[in-house]
Protein backbone atom coordinates (compact mmCIF):
# COMPACT_ATOMS: atom_id res chain seq x y z
CA UNK A 1 0.00 0.00 0.00
CA UNK A 2 2.40 2.44 1.14
CA UNK A 3 6.36 3.05 -0.12
CA UNK A 4 9.12 3.65 2.00
CA UNK A 5 12.21 5.35 0.43
CA UNK A 6 15.48 3.81 1.21
CA UNK A 7 18.81 5.90 0.91
CA UNK A 8 18.29 7.47 -2.58
CA UNK A 9 20.90 8.16 -5.42
CA UNK A 10 21.70 11.00 -7.36
CA UNK A 11 18.93 11.16 -9.90
CA UNK A 12 19.53 8.69 -12.80
CA UNK A 13 19.36 9.44 -16.64
CA UNK A 14 16.42 7.82 -18.29
CA UNK A 15 16.87 4.63 -20.17
CA UNK A 16 17.41 4.83 -23.73
CA UNK A 17 14.20 3.82 -25.83
CA UNK A 18 16.69 2.01 -28.17
CA UNK A 19 15.39 -1.79 -28.95
CA UNK A 20 18.86 -3.26 -30.23
CA UNK A 21 22.47 -3.45 -28.43
CA UNK A 22 24.94 -5.25 -29.82
CA UNK A 23 25.64 -8.91 -29.95
CA UNK A 24 28.71 -8.69 -27.51
CA UNK A 25 27.12 -6.42 -25.61
CA UNK A 26 24.49 -8.90 -24.81
CA UNK A 27 26.84 -11.55 -24.58
CA UNK A 28 28.85 -9.65 -21.63
CA UNK A 29 25.47 -8.80 -19.70
CA UNK A 30 24.76 -12.47 -19.75
CA UNK A 31 27.82 -13.50 -18.65
CA UNK A 32 28.13 -11.21 -15.47
CA UNK A 33 24.76 -11.85 -14.32
CA UNK A 34 25.63 -15.58 -14.83
CA UNK A 35 28.99 -15.18 -12.46
CA UNK A 36 26.55 -13.13 -10.03
CA UNK A 37 24.18 -15.53 -9.62
CA UNK A 38 23.52 -17.57 -6.34
CA UNK A 39 23.14 -20.84 -8.57
CA UNK A 40 26.10 -20.62 -10.75
CA UNK A 41 27.92 -23.48 -8.61
CA UNK A 42 24.94 -25.84 -8.70
CA UNK A 43 25.30 -25.41 -12.78
CA UNK A 44 28.81 -25.62 -13.10
CA UNK A 45 28.69 -28.84 -10.87
CA UNK A 46 25.86 -30.27 -13.49
CA UNK A 47 28.07 -28.88 -16.56
CA UNK A 48 30.47 -31.02 -14.97
CA UNK A 49 28.51 -34.54 -14.82
CA UNK A 50 27.15 -33.87 -18.20
CA UNK A 51 30.24 -33.04 -19.74
CA UNK A 52 31.31 -36.65 -18.58
CA UNK A 53 28.16 -38.05 -19.81
CA UNK A 54 28.66 -36.86 -22.92
CA UNK A 55 32.42 -38.39 -22.90
CA UNK A 56 31.29 -41.86 -22.46
CA UNK A 57 28.54 -41.90 -24.64
CA UNK A 58 31.09 -41.00 -27.59
CA UNK A 59 33.13 -43.94 -26.16
CA UNK A 60 29.92 -45.91 -26.29
CA UNK A 61 29.15 -44.46 -30.18
CA UNK A 62 32.85 -45.68 -31.20
CA UNK A 63 31.88 -48.76 -30.27
CA UNK A 64 28.88 -49.21 -31.79
CA UNK A 65 30.58 -47.79 -34.85
CA UNK A 66 33.28 -50.50 -34.43
CA UNK A 67 30.14 -52.92 -34.63
CA UNK A 68 29.11 -52.39 -37.80
CA UNK A 69 32.17 -54.00 -39.36
CA UNK A 70 32.25 -57.36 -37.44
CA UNK A 71 28.04 -57.82 -37.52
CA UNK A 72 27.62 -56.91 -41.44
CA UNK A 73 30.87 -59.07 -42.44
CA UNK A 74 28.63 -61.54 -40.52
CA UNK A 75 26.09 -61.56 -42.54
CA UNK A 76 27.80 -61.55 -45.85
CA UNK A 77 29.52 -64.57 -44.71
CA UNK A 78 26.15 -65.80 -43.68
CA UNK A 79 27.99 -67.17 -40.18
CA UNK A 80 25.06 -67.73 -37.85
CA UNK A 81 27.48 -67.93 -34.45
CA UNK A 82 29.05 -64.64 -35.31
CA UNK A 83 25.70 -63.01 -36.00
CA UNK A 84 24.46 -63.94 -32.53
CA UNK A 85 27.36 -63.13 -30.89
CA UNK A 86 27.37 -59.87 -32.72
CA UNK A 87 23.71 -59.38 -30.97
CA UNK A 88 24.78 -60.11 -27.48
CA UNK A 89 27.69 -57.55 -27.97
CA UNK A 90 25.04 -54.80 -29.21
CA UNK A 91 22.86 -55.04 -26.46
CA UNK A 92 25.72 -54.72 -23.66
CA UNK A 93 26.59 -51.31 -26.04
CA UNK A 94 22.79 -50.61 -26.54
CA UNK A 95 22.40 -50.99 -22.94
CA UNK A 96 25.31 -48.55 -21.48
CA UNK A 97 24.25 -45.88 -24.09
CA UNK A 98 20.48 -46.27 -23.10
CA UNK A 99 21.69 -45.98 -19.40
CA UNK A 100 23.60 -42.44 -20.15
CA UNK A 101 20.71 -41.04 -22.39
CA UNK A 102 18.49 -41.84 -19.61
CA UNK A 103 20.95 -39.96 -17.16
CA UNK A 104 21.79 -37.19 -19.35
CA UNK A 105 18.04 -35.68 -19.99
CA UNK A 106 17.61 -35.85 -16.38
CA UNK A 107 20.82 -33.47 -16.32
CA UNK A 108 19.71 -31.69 -18.99
CA UNK A 109 16.16 -30.94 -17.50
CA UNK A 110 18.17 -30.07 -13.94
CA UNK A 111 20.87 -27.85 -15.66
CA UNK A 112 17.81 -25.68 -17.76
CA UNK A 113 16.18 -25.59 -14.37
CA UNK A 114 18.58 -23.79 -12.95
CA UNK A 115 19.02 -21.39 -15.45
CA UNK A 116 15.98 -20.30 -15.78
CA UNK A 117 15.79 -19.82 -11.75
CA UNK A 118 19.27 -17.90 -11.46
CA UNK A 119 18.24 -15.81 -15.00
CA UNK A 120 14.63 -15.13 -13.57
CA UNK A 121 15.73 -13.95 -10.22
CA UNK A 122 18.26 -11.97 -12.10
CA UNK A 123 16.25 -9.79 -14.19
CA UNK A 124 13.04 -9.67 -11.63
CA UNK A 125 15.94 -7.98 -8.77
CA UNK A 126 17.10 -5.99 -11.00
CA UNK A 127 13.83 -4.30 -12.44
CA UNK A 128 12.56 -3.95 -8.84
CA UNK A 129 15.56 -2.24 -7.60
CA UNK A 130 15.17 1.63 -6.77
CA UNK A 131 12.25 2.28 -8.55
CA UNK A 132 13.59 0.96 -11.95
CA UNK A 133 10.63 0.06 -12.95
CA UNK A 134 8.57 2.67 -12.95
CA UNK A 135 11.38 4.68 -14.12
CA UNK A 136 11.61 2.85 -17.30
CA UNK A 137 7.90 2.65 -17.73
CA UNK A 138 7.86 6.62 -17.95
CA UNK A 139 10.53 7.04 -19.87
CA UNK A 140 11.06 3.86 -22.39
CA UNK A 141 8.64 2.22 -24.38
CA UNK A 142 10.78 -1.03 -22.62
CA UNK A 143 8.85 -0.61 -19.73
CA UNK A 144 5.26 -0.57 -20.61
CA UNK A 145 4.32 -4.03 -20.96
CA UNK A 146 7.78 -5.98 -19.60
CA UNK A 147 6.10 -9.01 -19.36
CA UNK A 148 6.83 -11.10 -22.06
CA UNK A 149 10.68 -10.51 -21.85
CA UNK A 150 10.36 -11.19 -17.97
CA UNK A 151 8.22 -14.45 -18.18
CA UNK A 152 8.18 -15.60 -21.66
CA UNK A 153 11.59 -14.68 -23.25
CA UNK A 154 13.47 -15.67 -19.90
CA UNK A 155 12.02 -18.90 -20.06
CA UNK A 156 12.71 -19.29 -23.89
CA UNK A 157 16.62 -18.01 -23.30
CA UNK A 158 17.25 -20.67 -20.38
CA UNK A 159 16.19 -23.43 -21.78
CA UNK A 160 17.42 -23.03 -25.16
CA UNK A 161 20.52 -22.06 -24.00
CA UNK A 162 20.65 -25.11 -22.03
CA UNK A 163 19.30 -27.30 -24.89
CA UNK A 164 22.06 -25.57 -27.80
CA UNK A 165 25.03 -25.56 -25.40
CA UNK A 166 24.81 -29.39 -24.58
CA UNK A 167 24.23 -29.54 -28.16
CA UNK A 168 27.02 -28.30 -29.34
CA UNK A 169 29.84 -29.44 -26.95
CA UNK A 170 28.46 -33.23 -27.91
CA UNK A 171 28.62 -32.26 -31.83
CA UNK A 172 32.27 -31.39 -31.24
CA UNK A 173 33.31 -34.08 -28.74
CA UNK A 174 31.60 -36.35 -31.60
CA UNK A 175 33.41 -34.73 -34.16
CA UNK A 176 36.55 -35.15 -32.79
CA UNK A 177 36.04 -38.73 -32.35
CA UNK A 178 34.60 -39.90 -35.19
CA UNK A 179 37.39 -37.54 -37.69
CA UNK A 180 40.27 -39.84 -36.56
CA UNK A 181 37.69 -43.25 -37.50
CA UNK A 182 36.59 -41.48 -40.60
CA UNK A 183 40.28 -40.77 -41.67
CA UNK A 184 41.89 -44.05 -40.64
CA UNK A 185 38.85 -46.39 -43.21
CA UNK A 186 39.52 -43.82 -46.15
CA UNK A 187 43.51 -43.65 -45.99
CA UNK A 188 45.37 -45.53 -48.28
CA UNK A 189 42.96 -45.54 -51.55
CA UNK A 190 44.38 -44.68 -54.92
CA UNK A 191 42.00 -42.81 -57.09
CA UNK A 192 42.55 -43.82 -60.77
CA UNK A 193 41.85 -42.01 -63.62
CA UNK A 194 42.80 -42.49 -67.14
CA UNK A 195 46.62 -43.06 -67.33
CA UNK A 196 46.40 -40.64 -63.64
CA UNK A 197 46.49 -42.32 -60.19
CA UNK A 198 46.50 -39.94 -57.06
CA UNK A 199 45.32 -40.64 -53.01
CA UNK A 200 43.70 -38.01 -50.78
CA UNK A 201 44.38 -38.84 -47.32
CA UNK A 202 41.13 -39.11 -45.33
CA UNK A 203 39.34 -38.65 -48.54
CA UNK A 204 35.77 -39.40 -46.49
CA UNK A 205 36.73 -36.45 -44.12
CA UNK A 206 36.83 -33.84 -46.88
CA UNK A 207 33.90 -35.06 -48.15
CA UNK A 208 31.97 -34.68 -45.18
CA UNK A 209 33.23 -31.25 -44.64
CA UNK A 210 32.67 -29.91 -47.79
CA UNK A 211 28.88 -31.54 -47.57
CA UNK A 212 28.41 -29.67 -44.33
CA UNK A 213 30.00 -26.41 -45.17
CA UNK A 214 27.20 -26.29 -48.67
CA UNK A 215 24.45 -27.37 -46.11
CA UNK A 216 25.61 -24.55 -43.98
CA UNK A 217 25.91 -21.85 -46.65
CA UNK A 218 22.67 -22.91 -48.46
CA UNK A 219 21.59 -22.44 -44.54
CA UNK A 220 22.72 -19.06 -43.98
CA UNK A 221 21.54 -17.49 -47.28
CA UNK A 222 17.81 -18.82 -46.55
CA UNK A 223 17.46 -18.15 -43.11
CA UNK A 224 19.43 -15.18 -42.26
CA UNK A 225 15.37 -12.99 -41.55
CA UNK A 226 14.71 -15.52 -39.06
CA UNK A 227 16.20 -13.86 -35.99
CA UNK A 228 14.48 -10.42 -36.72
CA UNK A 229 11.31 -12.09 -37.68
CA UNK A 230 11.60 -14.25 -34.34
CA UNK A 231 11.96 -10.76 -32.66
CA UNK A 232 8.94 -9.31 -34.20
CA UNK A 233 6.97 -12.15 -33.17
CA UNK A 234 8.08 -12.02 -29.78
CA UNK A 235 7.11 -8.25 -29.35
CA UNK A 236 3.80 -8.55 -30.90
CA UNK A 237 2.66 -11.51 -28.98
CA UNK A 238 3.52 -9.00 -25.85
CA UNK A 239 1.52 -6.25 -27.27
CA UNK A 240 -1.66 -8.58 -27.82
CA UNK A 241 -1.03 -9.84 -24.36
CA UNK A 242 -0.66 -6.69 -22.86
CA UNK A 243 -4.01 -5.07 -25.10
CA UNK A 244 -6.25 -8.06 -23.44
CA UNK A 245 -4.98 -7.82 -19.68
CA UNK A 246 -5.39 -4.50 -19.71
CA UNK A 247 -9.16 -4.92 -20.98
CA UNK A 248 -9.29 -7.69 -18.73
CA UNK A 249 -8.40 -4.93 -15.49
CA UNK A 250 -11.12 -2.50 -16.92
CA UNK A 251 -14.08 -4.36 -17.75
CA UNK A 252 -16.17 -2.20 -15.81
CA UNK A 253 -15.66 0.94 -17.23
CA UNK A 254 -14.93 -0.41 -20.69
CA UNK A 255 -18.98 -1.68 -20.35
CA UNK A 256 -20.03 1.20 -18.74
CA UNK A 257 -18.61 3.46 -21.69
CA UNK A 258 -20.31 1.21 -24.14
CA UNK A 259 -16.08 0.50 -25.48
CA UNK A 260 -16.56 -2.94 -26.66
CA UNK A 261 -16.24 -2.37 -29.73
CA UNK A 262 -14.13 -0.09 -29.86
CA UNK A 263 -11.56 -2.78 -27.38
CA UNK A 264 -12.53 -5.63 -30.20
CA UNK A 265 -11.08 -3.65 -32.90
CA UNK A 266 -7.78 -2.72 -31.30
CA UNK A 267 -7.30 -6.25 -29.51
CA UNK A 268 -7.79 -7.41 -33.40
CA UNK A 269 -5.73 -5.09 -34.78
CA UNK A 270 -2.86 -6.57 -32.32
CA UNK A 271 -3.94 -9.90 -33.17
CA UNK A 272 -3.61 -9.10 -37.23
CA UNK A 273 -0.14 -8.07 -36.06
CA UNK A 274 0.78 -11.35 -34.36
CA UNK A 275 -0.71 -13.20 -37.40
CA UNK A 276 1.50 -11.58 -39.67
CA UNK A 277 4.63 -12.19 -37.46
CA UNK A 278 3.55 -15.93 -37.91
CA UNK A 279 3.07 -15.95 -41.46
CA UNK A 280 6.22 -14.23 -42.54
CA UNK A 281 8.02 -16.97 -40.04
CA UNK A 282 6.31 -19.66 -41.55
CA UNK A 283 7.40 -19.00 -44.46
CA UNK A 284 11.09 -18.46 -43.84
CA UNK A 285 10.96 -21.50 -41.43
CA UNK A 286 9.32 -23.49 -44.95
CA UNK A 287 11.71 -22.32 -47.10
CA UNK A 288 14.77 -23.43 -44.49
CA UNK A 289 12.98 -26.66 -44.47
CA UNK A 290 13.99 -27.12 -48.49
CA UNK A 291 17.92 -27.14 -47.83
CA UNK A 292 17.81 -29.00 -43.89
CA UNK A 293 15.68 -31.59 -45.22
CA UNK A 294 17.06 -32.07 -48.82
CA UNK A 295 20.55 -32.41 -47.71
CA UNK A 296 19.52 -34.37 -44.50
CA UNK A 297 17.89 -36.66 -47.33
CA UNK A 298 20.78 -37.11 -49.36
CA UNK A 299 22.83 -37.80 -46.13
CA UNK A 300 21.10 -41.02 -46.35
CA UNK A 301 22.98 -41.90 -49.97
CA UNK A 302 25.92 -39.65 -50.09
CA UNK A 303 28.33 -41.09 -47.34
CA UNK A 304 27.81 -44.80 -49.10
CA UNK A 305 28.36 -42.53 -52.63
CA UNK A 306 31.88 -41.40 -51.01
CA UNK A 307 32.73 -44.63 -49.97
CA UNK A 308 31.32 -47.01 -52.95
CA UNK A 309 34.88 -46.21 -54.95
CA UNK A 310 36.77 -47.91 -52.28
CA UNK A 311 34.22 -50.95 -52.04
CA UNK A 312 34.23 -51.75 -55.63
CA UNK A 313 37.98 -51.51 -55.69
CA UNK A 314 38.25 -54.16 -53.10
CA UNK A 315 40.41 -52.67 -50.58
CA UNK A 316 36.96 -52.24 -48.29
CA UNK A 317 34.68 -54.87 -47.18
CA UNK A 318 30.64 -54.83 -47.24
CA UNK A 319 31.14 -54.05 -43.24
CA UNK A 320 34.18 -51.76 -44.01
CA UNK A 321 31.75 -50.00 -45.79
CA UNK A 322 29.18 -49.66 -43.38
CA UNK A 323 31.21 -48.86 -40.91
CA UNK A 324 32.51 -46.51 -42.85
CA UNK A 325 29.11 -44.78 -43.56
CA UNK A 326 28.39 -44.96 -40.34
CA UNK A 327 31.34 -42.71 -39.11
CA UNK A 328 30.42 -40.45 -41.93
CA UNK A 329 27.04 -40.01 -40.78
CA UNK A 330 28.76 -39.05 -37.34
CA UNK A 331 31.06 -36.65 -38.29
CA UNK A 332 28.66 -35.58 -40.97
CA UNK A 333 25.83 -35.10 -38.59
CA UNK A 334 28.62 -32.93 -36.14
CA UNK A 335 29.40 -30.97 -38.44
CA UNK A 336 25.83 -29.52 -39.58
CA UNK A 337 24.82 -29.35 -36.37
CA UNK A 338 24.62 -25.34 -37.07
CA UNK A 339 22.62 -26.42 -40.46
CA UNK A 340 20.12 -28.76 -38.07
CA UNK A 341 19.90 -25.52 -35.35
CA UNK A 342 20.19 -22.52 -37.55
CA UNK A 343 16.18 -22.13 -36.52
CA UNK A 344 16.77 -22.88 -33.30
CA UNK A 345 19.76 -20.21 -32.94
CA UNK A 346 17.95 -17.39 -34.30
CA UNK A 347 14.97 -17.90 -32.17
CA UNK A 348 17.86 -18.18 -28.93
CA UNK A 349 19.15 -14.82 -30.27
CA UNK A 350 16.24 -13.26 -30.37
CA UNK A 351 15.23 -14.21 -27.29
CA UNK A 352 18.71 -13.14 -25.94
CA UNK A 353 18.44 -9.81 -27.69
CA UNK A 354 14.80 -9.15 -26.04
CA UNK A 355 16.01 -9.84 -22.81
CA UNK A 356 19.55 -8.15 -23.01
CA UNK A 357 18.01 -5.13 -24.16
CA UNK A 358 15.50 -4.55 -21.08
CA UNK A 359 18.54 -5.75 -19.07
CA UNK A 360 20.64 -3.25 -20.42
CA UNK A 361 17.76 -0.59 -20.56
CA UNK A 362 18.12 -0.99 -16.21
CA UNK A 363 21.38 -1.17 -15.70
CA UNK A 364 22.01 1.96 -18.14
CA UNK A 365 19.64 4.34 -15.32
CA UNK A 366 22.29 3.96 -13.18
CA UNK A 367 25.09 4.74 -14.94
CA UNK A 368 25.15 8.59 -15.28
CA UNK A 369 23.44 11.20 -13.58
CA UNK A 370 21.87 13.80 -16.16
CA UNK A 371 22.11 17.71 -15.99
CA UNK A 372 19.39 19.35 -14.72
CA UNK A 373 17.42 17.47 -12.94
CA UNK A 374 15.94 17.07 -9.58
CA UNK A 375 18.44 15.72 -6.73
CA UNK A 376 16.69 13.55 -3.91
CA UNK A 377 19.17 13.42 -0.98
CA UNK A 378 18.92 12.57 2.83
CA UNK A 379 19.02 15.71 4.80
CA UNK A 380 19.20 17.02 7.70
CA UNK A 381 17.55 14.99 10.94
CA UNK A 382 13.75 15.63 11.32
CA UNK A 383 13.81 17.98 8.65
CA UNK A 384 12.52 18.18 4.95
CA UNK A 385 14.03 20.77 3.26
CA UNK A 386 12.96 21.68 -0.99
CA UNK A 387 15.87 23.73 -2.11
CA UNK A 388 14.55 25.92 -5.09
CA UNK A 389 12.75 23.00 -6.78
CA UNK A 390 10.67 23.52 -10.14
CA UNK A 391 8.95 20.74 -11.79
CA UNK A 392 8.94 19.86 -15.45
CA UNK A 393 5.44 18.63 -16.51
CA UNK A 394 6.56 16.08 -19.28
CA UNK A 395 9.73 13.89 -19.32
CA UNK A 396 11.14 15.98 -22.53
CA UNK A 397 10.09 19.23 -20.99
CA UNK A 398 11.62 22.22 -19.48
CA UNK A 399 10.65 23.32 -15.92
CA UNK A 400 11.58 26.85 -17.15
CA UNK A 401 8.76 27.08 -20.17
CA UNK A 402 6.77 24.35 -19.40
CA UNK A 403 6.66 23.48 -15.47
CA UNK A 404 5.58 24.85 -12.05
CA UNK A 405 7.55 25.80 -8.76
CA UNK A 406 7.37 26.32 -5.24
CA UNK A 407 6.11 30.12 -4.43
CA UNK A 408 7.79 30.23 -1.16
CA UNK A 409 11.47 29.28 -2.69
CA UNK A 410 13.21 26.99 -0.45
CA UNK A 411 10.82 25.80 2.42
CA UNK A 412 11.75 23.60 5.16
CA UNK A 413 9.25 21.33 7.04
CA UNK A 414 10.08 20.40 10.97
CA UNK A 415 9.11 17.34 12.79
CA UNK A 416 5.90 17.14 13.79
CA UNK A 417 4.67 20.20 11.41
CA UNK A 418 0.98 19.68 9.68
CA UNK A 419 1.94 21.08 6.03
CA UNK A 420 -1.08 21.82 3.29
CA UNK A 421 0.82 22.50 -0.42
CA UNK A 422 -1.64 23.61 -3.57
CA UNK A 423 -1.63 25.16 -6.37
CA UNK A 424 -2.03 27.52 -9.49
CA UNK A 425 -5.22 25.77 -11.42
CA UNK A 426 -3.48 23.23 -14.12
CA UNK A 427 -0.49 22.51 -11.89
CA UNK A 428 -0.04 18.65 -11.79
CA UNK A 429 0.63 18.24 -8.29
CA UNK A 430 0.81 14.71 -8.13
CA UNK A 431 4.35 15.60 -9.92
CA UNK A 432 5.70 17.03 -6.91
CA UNK A 433 4.55 13.81 -4.85
CA UNK A 434 6.82 11.64 -7.16
CA UNK A 435 9.51 14.23 -7.33
CA UNK A 436 9.81 13.94 -3.24
CA UNK A 437 9.40 10.21 -3.89
CA UNK A 438 12.46 9.94 -5.93
CA UNK A 439 9.81 8.88 -9.14
CA UNK A 440 10.83 12.18 -10.72
CA UNK A 441 13.49 13.82 -11.72
CA UNK A 442 12.43 16.25 -14.75
CA UNK A 443 13.28 19.56 -13.01
CA UNK A 444 15.58 21.65 -11.04
CA UNK A 445 16.66 22.12 -7.40
CA UNK A 446 17.08 19.79 -4.73
CA UNK A 447 15.11 17.47 -2.23
CA UNK A 448 16.66 17.19 1.23
CA UNK A 449 14.49 14.34 2.57
CA UNK A 450 14.95 13.79 6.38
CA UNK A 451 17.63 11.73 7.95
CA UNK A 452 15.39 8.90 9.32
CA UNK A 453 13.91 5.92 7.04
CA UNK A 454 10.23 6.36 8.40
CA UNK A 455 8.48 7.80 5.48
CA UNK A 456 5.82 6.57 3.82
CA UNK A 457 3.84 7.84 0.51
CA UNK A 458 -0.14 7.67 0.17
CA UNK A 459 -0.84 7.60 -3.30
CA UNK A 460 -4.02 8.90 -4.77
CA UNK A 461 -4.94 5.28 -6.09
CA UNK A 462 -4.20 3.20 -3.76
CA UNK A 463 -2.73 -0.34 -4.72
CA UNK A 464 -4.38 -3.48 -2.86
CA UNK A 465 -2.19 -6.41 -3.74
CA UNK A 466 -3.51 -9.63 -3.88
CA UNK A 467 -3.93 -11.90 -0.70
CA UNK A 468 -5.19 -12.39 2.40
CA UNK A 469 -6.86 -9.09 4.03
CA UNK A 470 -4.37 -8.97 6.89
CA UNK A 471 -1.32 -9.00 4.54
CA UNK A 472 -2.89 -6.37 2.36
CA UNK A 473 -3.38 -4.41 5.94
CA UNK A 474 0.02 -4.33 6.72
CA UNK A 475 2.07 -4.25 2.78
CA UNK A 476 4.97 -3.81 2.34
CA UNK A 477 5.52 -5.52 5.83
CA UNK A 478 5.42 -8.78 7.41
CA UNK A 479 1.17 -9.48 8.78
CA UNK A 480 3.16 -10.92 11.47
CA UNK A 481 4.67 -7.66 13.05
CA UNK A 482 0.92 -6.44 13.79
CA UNK A 483 -1.88 -8.39 16.47
CA UNK A 484 -5.23 -8.93 15.29
CA UNK A 485 -6.42 -6.96 18.18
CA UNK A 486 -4.51 -3.86 16.31
CA UNK A 487 -5.33 -4.65 12.63
CA UNK A 488 -9.09 -4.87 13.99
CA UNK A 489 -9.17 -2.08 15.75
CA UNK A 490 -7.67 0.10 12.78
CA UNK A 491 -10.49 -1.13 10.61
CA UNK A 492 -13.02 -0.13 13.01
CA UNK A 493 -11.37 3.34 13.27
CA UNK A 494 -12.01 3.66 9.77
CA UNK A 495 -15.36 2.42 8.83
CA UNK A 496 -14.48 -1.31 7.83
CA UNK A 497 -15.70 -2.54 11.09
CA UNK A 498 -17.66 -5.45 8.87
CA UNK A 499 -14.35 -6.86 7.25
CA UNK A 500 -12.77 -7.37 10.80
CA UNK A 501 -13.97 -11.15 10.49
CA UNK A 502 -12.53 -11.59 6.81
CA UNK A 503 -8.66 -11.13 7.67
CA UNK A 504 -7.81 -14.60 6.81
CA UNK A 505 -9.37 -14.15 3.70
CA UNK A 506 -7.45 -14.26 0.01
CA UNK A 507 -9.03 -11.99 -2.48
CA UNK A 508 -8.63 -9.41 -5.23
CA UNK A 509 -9.67 -6.94 -2.84
CA UNK A 510 -9.48 -3.91 -5.41
CA UNK A 511 -12.33 -5.69 -7.20
CA UNK A 512 -14.43 -6.36 -4.13
CA UNK A 513 -13.66 -2.89 -2.10
CA UNK A 514 -15.03 0.74 -3.70
CA UNK A 515 -12.86 3.47 -3.36
CA UNK A 516 -13.63 5.00 -0.57
CA UNK A 517 -13.20 1.37 0.65
CA UNK A 518 -9.69 0.93 -0.31
CA UNK A 519 -8.79 4.12 0.74
CA UNK A 520 -9.81 3.34 4.16
CA UNK A 521 -7.74 0.48 3.76
CA UNK A 522 -4.88 3.01 3.29
CA UNK A 523 -5.43 4.82 6.80
CA UNK A 524 -6.15 1.72 8.25
CA UNK A 525 -2.30 0.59 7.87
CA UNK A 526 -1.13 4.36 8.58
CA UNK A 527 -2.91 3.89 11.86
CA UNK A 528 -0.63 0.06 12.66
CA UNK A 529 2.24 1.82 11.31
CA UNK A 530 2.41 5.51 12.83
CA UNK A 531 5.19 6.36 10.63
CA UNK A 532 6.74 9.53 12.12
CA UNK A 533 6.70 11.31 8.72
CA UNK A 534 3.56 11.06 5.70
CA UNK A 535 3.66 12.26 2.38
CA UNK A 536 -0.39 12.26 1.15
CA UNK A 537 -1.69 13.05 -2.60
CA UNK A 538 -4.75 14.28 -2.83
CA UNK A 539 -5.92 11.46 -0.98
CA UNK A 540 -9.53 12.90 0.31
CA UNK A 541 -10.09 14.13 -3.12
CA UNK A 542 -13.70 12.17 -4.77
CA UNK A 543 -14.37 10.65 -1.64
CA UNK A 544 -18.03 10.72 0.17
CA UNK A 545 -18.42 13.54 2.78
CA UNK A 546 -18.73 10.99 5.80
CA UNK A 547 -15.50 8.78 4.32
CA UNK A 548 -13.60 12.61 4.49
CA UNK A 549 -14.19 13.32 8.00
CA UNK A 550 -13.71 10.20 9.38
CA UNK A 551 -10.43 9.88 7.24
CA UNK A 552 -9.66 13.47 8.36
CA UNK A 553 -10.47 12.47 11.51
CA UNK A 554 -7.68 9.30 11.32
CA UNK A 555 -4.75 11.82 10.13
CA UNK A 556 -5.18 14.66 12.85
CA UNK A 557 -4.96 11.48 15.95
CA UNK A 558 -1.32 10.79 14.03
CA UNK A 559 0.13 12.91 17.09
CA UNK A 560 2.75 11.75 16.34
CA UNK A 561 3.99 12.26 12.68
CA UNK A 562 4.53 14.48 10.53
CA UNK A 563 2.18 15.01 7.60
CA UNK A 564 2.60 16.78 4.23
CA UNK A 565 -0.73 17.21 1.88
CA UNK A 566 -0.65 17.69 -1.37
CA UNK A 567 -4.28 18.93 -2.30
CA UNK A 568 -6.90 21.33 -1.99
CA UNK A 569 -8.87 19.63 0.62
CA UNK A 570 -11.07 21.58 2.67
CA UNK A 571 -11.00 18.95 5.37
CA UNK A 572 -7.88 18.42 5.67
CA UNK A 573 -7.57 22.50 6.27
CA UNK A 574 -10.34 22.75 8.46
CA UNK A 575 -9.17 19.98 10.70
CA UNK A 576 -5.59 20.27 11.03
CA UNK A 577 -5.49 23.77 10.61
CA UNK A 578 -2.10 23.31 8.11
CA UNK A 579 0.55 26.05 7.30
CA UNK A 580 0.59 26.30 3.49
CA UNK A 581 2.67 26.37 0.48
CA UNK A 582 1.81 26.70 -3.04
CA UNK A 583 2.81 25.89 -6.49
CA UNK A 584 3.24 28.27 -8.71
CA UNK A 585 2.73 27.88 -13.20
CA UNK A 586 6.24 29.25 -14.75
CA UNK A 587 5.20 31.99 -17.35
CA UNK A 588 7.42 32.86 -20.22
CA UNK A 589 7.41 35.56 -22.42
CA UNK A 590 6.17 34.89 -26.02
CA UNK A 591 9.08 34.06 -28.42
CA UNK A 592 9.45 37.51 -30.61
CA UNK A 593 9.04 37.20 -34.11
CA UNK A 594 12.73 38.43 -35.89
CA UNK A 595 12.17 40.97 -38.08
CA UNK A 596 13.22 40.40 -42.23
CA UNK A 597 16.78 41.31 -42.98
CA UNK A 598 17.70 43.29 -46.16
CA UNK A 599 19.03 41.26 -48.68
Amino acid sequence: MFNSVPDIPAPDAPAPAAIEISFRRQLTIATASFWASPVRNRIMLLATALLAIILLTAYGQILLNSWNAPFYNSLERRDLDAFVAELGNFAKIAGFLLLLNVIQTWLNQMTALYMREGLARNVVDEWLTDRRAYRLMMTSPLGVNPDQRLHEDARKLAEMTTSLTIGLVQATILLVSFIGVLWQLSSGFVFHFRDYSFSIPGYMVWGAVAYAGIASLFSQVVGWKLTRLNAERYSNEAELRFSLMRANENLEAIALAGGEETERRHIHDKLDAVLRSIRALATALTNLTWVTAGFGWLAILVPILIAAPAYFAGTMTFGGLMMAAAAFNQVHSALRWYVDNFGAIADWKAALLRVSTLRAALIDMDVSPREGQIVVLRGEPERLTLEAVSIASHVDGDCEQDGFRIKEGSPTIAFGERVMINGDQGVNRRLLFNAIAGLWPYGKGRILLPREDDILFVPQLEYLPEGKLRSVLAYPLASAAFTDEAMIASLQRVGLGRLVGRLDERARWDRLLDKDEQMAIAFAGLLLRRPRWVVLNDVLEGLEPDTVTRLSGVLAELSGSTLVYIGRSAAFYDTLSPNLLHLERIHCEPLQESAPQAG
